[in-house]
């Protein structure tokens, strides 16, 4: 069953150089108790979805299209509406932990805060269950670290203190800003299995923004890339390893080292001048010259969807 479904969504900023074309008529679901990652370059809007979701833009922004959340379109709610989502349905990790927690409050007072606010708990019982929270997450000896500050911990542990602040209020969906970002790989192999516990215990879905592929192989049911502000391609995880379709997906998969560790060369447009057509053709070594004049439609083709020429 779909929980969330992003439909047509376009969303574009007014700056001083010209309007950017952040994200281009997205469209993508996440079901129930399932993982979908976004992947895609640094820059590429990943993010923004993230925010326009959380309902989190600023004020020199355009939105266009729908965000259904369990039917009910986000974009319409009003600011109640959306407060009480963002507290109780839907949880987002941001991708810098240090800048997320307040260096002000303890440990212990920053995971209790939902619980006294919306779970009406006494103090006593909001931290006994910061505490099985911190234990949940790894933290050997919680009565200990609920008395300590943000500073006073690494890196990866306040990304654990994240995710245990994202499972106080058991939200439908968690959104997962590149949750291992500028972590090291022993680090990142700790947030992975803390990721799946808190998929175990919460039965929450999961959207995982990221540019790694190898954190989106391991934790997503489905994967769907994006470049440029477009979805290229959706599919199930598994079937994309095994044979990604666009041209840009097959670039990205042979950047991985067991596949010879060959970037992507060139780089992305420019999302104030982007280029007619498919904003891959620059790039891509299959253009035609239809991919320059106008934009691929989406294609079907076993049970993925890919925006390619090559696929009509």
């Amino acid at each position: 069953m779909k929980i969330l479904e992003i439909d047509s969504l376009n969303v574009e900023f007014t700056t001083p150089i010209g309007p950017v074309y952040a994200v281009n008529n997205a469209s993508f679901a996440i079901n129930s108790n399932e993982t979908l990652a976004l992947v895609g370059e640094t820059g590429c809007g990943k993010s923004v979805i993230a925010n326009t979701i959380m309902r989190l833009l600023p004020q020199n922004s355009k939105v266009s299209g729908r965000i259904l959340f369990k039917g009910n379109n986000i974009l319409n709610a009003t600011d109640i509406e959306i407060e009480r989502i963002r507290q109780q349905e839907i949880a987002i990790v941001f991708q810098n932990p240090s800048l997320s927690l307040n260096p002000l409050h303890t440990i212990g007072e920053q995971i209790s805060e939902p619980l006294l606010l919306h779970k009406k708990m006494n103090k006593r019982n909001a931290l006994n269950k910061a505490k099985d929270l911190l234990k949940t997450m790894g933290f050997n000896n919680p009565s200990k670290y609920v008395k300590m500050y943000p500073y006073q911990l690494s890196g990866g542990m306040n990304q654990r203190i994240l995710l245990s602040i994202s499972m106080t209020l058991s939200p439908s969906i968690i959104i997962a800003d590149e949750p291992t970002k500028g972590l090291d790989i022993d680090l990142v192999r700790d947030i992975i299995e803390e990721f799946n516990t808190v998929k175990r215990i919460n039965n929450s879905s999961l959207l995982l923004i990221t540019h790694d592929l190898s954190i989106a192989r391991e934790l997503s049911d489905r994967i769907a890339i994006m470049y440029s502000g477009d979805i290229v391609e959706i599919g199930e995880t598994k079937t994309f390893f095994k044979n990604p379709l666009h041209p840009y997906s097959k670039i990205l998969l042979d950047s991985l080292p067991e596949r010879g560790f060959n970037p992507p060369k060139g780089s992305s447009p420019s999302m104030v001048n982007i280029p007619s057509g498919c904003k891959f053709h620059p790039r891509c070594p299959y253009k035609e010259k239809r991919c320059s004049e106008k934009i691929p439609p989406i294609s079907s083709v076993d049970k993925r969807d890919v925006r390619c020429y090559l696929f009509q």
